[in-house]
């Protein structure tokens, strides 16, 4: 990357697609690259595709552009269109930075950058942000055209984005999102995974996941705290087997993934206080994490591995391992020996199972990835019989006592599909999602999700500033608040105060923090009065994750808990964009996917700028109140008993909500009513 001023990046920005052609760049090997997609559209399709790619630039190009969009479609099996990538460093810079007319517009600026740093992305020169195929853009015109309109457009502008294209600017008023972002919204009809394929590869979708595609990843540190109750409370529940023990030191966590989850595991393992092994296969994946600090050890000699894991766990030494090689390999290691793993889970991405998200066992990663582009049929084979292989060792740990959960990345799922002994004799799965058992019934239900926020300035003083402000709005809540989330307030209050020395920033200075309607609400108003009064130098930009209360329909995650035989519609999540538009999102999201896989769920985020002003402060309180109570009231009408109470509290609280309640049945009338 070349040095360049501050000036002549604003010219880069505001140029969009360039007048002259660049020159090519040479395809950098030392990147972490995404695997070659498979060749699926036929010729005709293929000239499609061209033709798409080209209308992107002025006709003066197209004979020097074809030839290489071809190449670059045969090999990789989309078009990235290298050659247009900035030569600029790619990261969040500070706000004041970025040539603008709108400051909203220029923290989407700061988000979109930061998404694509490669200290954050799993796939930075893809546009590939994690997951294996969660993308912010399918190509580098989308990204330059994109910026080009972020840096002239206004307050009474809206830029429309469809699946990484930007549709172009439209006019509307300075209370309209500035920008408004669907991904993959596909015919359901046509929403088969060869159809994504198809028309990923024709340029006119994409899996956007959320954060990712809607501009709100905040690096390893975006999943690490849910990781993090999780494991904890994982860990809690499985203490009451051991009478003998105090506390939960020297427990051993088991799971998989460092690459597309970005190694939330590992950390999330040292904070909770237990021994981890996470599996991860992609070398330069494992060794990143290992260079940020988000796991302690590597290990590629499974003999070394068992040693070093009895060691940890005879001596409760608190500490994080990367097994850099196949997870089934591990599992089945584990299962051998007769170690006991306490806990156990799976991160590999299999909402994308035959495209990068999991790697067979009897494979190199390098095999995996030749074979998944040259021999598509044969690779899914050797996944589902991997995944065979894995449960069978899981189901002999846990026959043990280890306590399995899934993650929610499509693991029970896609076992299941392959034929995997996963489900009991009533079709039900063997284990829970975390979902199930921890975060819906303790979290969820309640109305605490994971809320996070962006200090624009990229300043750390600004980000202990708000870490101060959250702790302090926590802290005055807890006095006051019912003993049902009392003890969720006092884990976010540890986690909060903790933040700083656990070295959480990778990329923008960002933090994640749970929290309910209440919280989020006061924690918002309290950064806007920091930055009316320049105790918080620049704006703050909020948003969440999709593992929350209202954004996402998710039967297999997010909705998982939900049992009156709603998980699958996905009301809730349109309407939580839909509500969270008009309320005062500075911008808004609609995914087809997000954590499980496209086609598997319909997912709905926000980003907020909070700068301090009186037109803030209204917004904050009219949609954050929304974003969290429409979840609860739809977990209400559910029957979730957590959110019942939830949602009368709210009630009373605002004299203008009202919400339908259900009336409960007496299940022995039922049994008396013939059917």
């Amino acid at each position: 990357m070349c040095v360049m001023t501050q000036e002549e990046f604003a010219l880069q920005i505001r140029a969009g697609i360039p007048d002259e052609l660049p020159e090519p760049q040479p395809y950098d090997e030392t990147v972490n690259h995404a695997p070659r997609r498979k060749d699926i559209l036929t010729v005709e399709e293929k000239k499609l595709a061209l033709r798409n790619a080209l209308r992107y630039f002025p006709a003066k190009f197209h004979a020097t552009l074809a030839p290489e969009f071809a190449e670059e479609l045969r090999k990789y099996g989309r078009i990235y269109m290298y050659r247009f990538r900035p030569r600029y460093e790619m990261y969040a810079r500070p706000i004041d930075e970025y040539p603008h007319r709108s400051r909203q517009a220029a923290a989407i600026m700061l988000m979109i950058q930061n998404n694509l740093n490669p200290a954050v992305a799993q796939h930075p020169h893809e546009l590939i942000v994690y997951g294996g195929n969660g993308a912010a853009f399918q190509n580098w015109a989308q990204y330059l055209l994109t910026m080009k309109y972020l840096s002239e457009m206004t307050d009474e502008q809206t830029l429309v984005m469809y699946s990484g294209h930007p549709l172009g600017l439209f006019p509307s008023h300075r209370n309209a999102p500035r920008v408004v972002v669907t991904n993959g919204m596909v015919i359901p009809n046509y929403s088969k995974p060869d159809d994504w394929e198809r028309m990923n590869a024709l340029g006119v979708s994409q899996y956007g996941q959320m954060t990712a595609g809607s501009y709100m990843y905040i690096g390893p540190q975006g999943i690490v705290h849910g990781t993090t109750i999780t494991v904890l409370n994982a860990a809690r529940k499985k203490l009451a087997d051991y009478p003998e023990r105090k506390d939960i030191h020297g427990m051993l966590f088991v799971s998989s993934g460092l690459g597309g989850m970005s190694g939330a595991q590992p950390k999330a393992g040292n904070i909770a206080g237990v021994v981890s092994v996470v599996a991860e296969i992609n070398p330069q994946a494992a060794q990143k994490r290992y260079d940020q600090g988000w796991v302690d050890e590597l290990h590629s000699d499974l003999d070394e591995l068992m040693c070093s894991i009895k060691s940890a766990v005879e001596s409760k030494r608190t500490v994080s391992m990367a097994y850099v090689g196949n997870v089934v390999d591990l599992w089945e290691r584990l299962a051998d020996e007769g170690i006991r793993v306490d806990l156990g889970s799976d991160q590999t991405s299999l909402h994308n199972p035959w495209a990068g998200g999991y790697y067979p066992v009897g494979l190199t990663f390098e095999e995996s990835k030749r074979m998944m582009a040259d021999d598509p049929a044969r690779f899914k084979e050797m996944v589902e019989a991997s995944l065979r292989r894995q449960v069978a060792a899981i189901n002999r740990l846990a026959d043990r006592g280890m306590y399995f959960f899934d993650y929610g990345n499509a693991f029970l799922l896609q076992s299941q599909r392959a034929g995997a002994d996963i489900t009991r004799a009533d079709g039900r799965f063997r284990y829970p999602s975390y979902v199930q058992d921890i975060m819906g019934p303790m979290f969820f239900d309640y109305g605490f999700g994971p809320f996070r926020w962006v200090c624009t300035s990229g300043n750390p003083d600004d980000l202990a500033v708000t870490d101060r402000l959250a702790t302090e709005v926590l802290e005055e809540i807890r006095l006051t608040a019912p003993d049902e989330i009392k003890g969720q307030l006092d884990d976010n209050i540890h986690w909060i105060r903790e933040a700083g020395r656990n070295h959480l920033v990778v990329g923008s200075q960002a933090r994640i923090l749970y929290a309910d309607a209440e919280g989020r609400t006061k924690i918002a108003l309290a950064f806007n009065k920091a930055v009316a009064a320049g105790e918080i130098t620049r704006p703050v930009v909020l948003g969440r994750d999709h593992h929350d209360v209202s954004g996402t329909d998710s039967p297999f995650r997010e909705t998982s808990n939900i049992y009156d035989g709603s998980q699958f519609c996905a009301d809730m999540a349109v309407q939580n964009v839909i509500g969270d538009a008009f309320r005062g999102a500075t911008w808004v999201s609609l995914h087809n996917g997000g954590g499980v896989g496209w086609g598997e769920v319909i997912n709905g985020g926000f980003g907020m700028v909070v700068d301090g002003s009186a037109e803030s402060e209204r917004h904050i309180r009219e949609m954050l109140f929304w974003d969290v109570n429409n979840g609860i009231a739809r977990r209400s009408w559910a029957r979730n008993e957590g959110s019942i109470h939830s949602i009368e509290r709210a009630m009373k609280h605002c004299p203008d909500l009202n919400v339908t309640m259900p009336n409960m049945v007496d299940d022995s009338l039922l049994d008396r009513v013939e059917v």
